[in-house]
């Protein structure tokens, strides 16, 4: 998970913007990630593939979950983020937005 620190360690909207532009042109997007993942996993559980398939599919979902985990991570800090913003703005507490 390379990333995933990445758009903490800017600390600006800016620093976190252009991660995230580098990021989209590297990965794909969480929710194709996950329907990969999915189908790939549908796949080593119905069997019948040689070691060497399974072993290359086993790779590529450890990729996919990174991946997804790295979307995710990113999600949590944005939103971490805005209710930090809305609880220093006075909002009402209890109403995330």
């Amino acid at each position: 998970m390379a990333g995933a620190g990445k758009a903490g360690a800017t600390g600006s909207s800016a620093g976190q913007a252009a991660d995230a532009a580098a990021g989209k042109a590297g990965r794909p997007p969480y929710e194709q990630a996950r329907d990969e993942l999915t189908e790939l996993v549908k796949r080593l559980e119905a069997g019948g593939l040689t070691l060497e398939q399974s072993l290359q599919l086993w790779e590529r979902g450890e990729q996919l979950a990174a991946i997804c985990e790295e979307w995710l991570e990113g999600a949590r800090a944005r939103l971490a983020t805005a209710l930090a913003r809305q609880h220093e703005a006075g909002a009402a507490p209890g109403a995330p937005f």
